[in-house]
C-alpha cells in the first residue's frame, strides 16, 4: 500500500502558475516508487474525476489530457519519493481538486491522496 499526500494548491489568477507536489510513502509496499506508474487526476465541483497526466513507465514518456497538453508537466523524483505537476498558463476551467495516484503493473490507478484544491480566478 502506498500513501500519497498532495500539496501546493491554492488560489491563482488566470495565466498564472502553480507546482503541485505529491509525497509518496512506499515503505509499506516494499517496492520503490520507480516501479510504479504515477499520475495526476482532478475533480471539479459536480463533475467526474478526470485524467490529467501520467508517467506510466518511468522512462520519460508521459501522457496528458488534451485540455492540459502544452501547459502542464508531470515529473517525478524517485530518490525523494516525490511526484510533481507543474501547471502553467492556468485557466478558470482548471479549477478542481487535484489528486495524485500510483499504479503497479497492469492494475488500475489506486492509492489516492486526499487531494489539493486549485482555484483559478481573478
Amino acid at each position: 500500500q502506498v500513501q500519497l499526500t498532495e500539496s501546493g494548491g491554492g488560489l491563482v489568477q488566470p495565466g498564472g502558475s502553480l507546482r503541485l507536489s505529491c509525497a509518496a510513502s512506499v515503505r509499506a509496499s516494499g517496492r520503490p516508487l520507480s516501479t510504479y506508474g504515477v499520475g495526476w487526476f482532478r475533480q471539479a465541483p459536480g463533475k467526474e474525476r478526470e485524467f490529467v497526466a501520467a508517467d506510466i513507465y518511468n522512462n520519460g514518456r508521459t501522457s496528458y489530457a488534451d485540455s492540459v497538453k502544452g501547459r502542464f508537466t508531470i515529473s517525478r523524483d524517485n530518490a525523494k519519493n516525490m511526484i510533481y505537476l507543474q501547471m502553467n498558463s492556468l485557466k478558470p476551467e482548471d479549477t478542481a481538486v487535484y489528486f495524485c495516484a500510483v499504479k503497479y503493473g497492469s492494475s488500475q490507478f489506486g492509492s489516492w491522496g486526499q487531494g489539493t484544491q486549485v482555484t483559478v480566478s481573478s
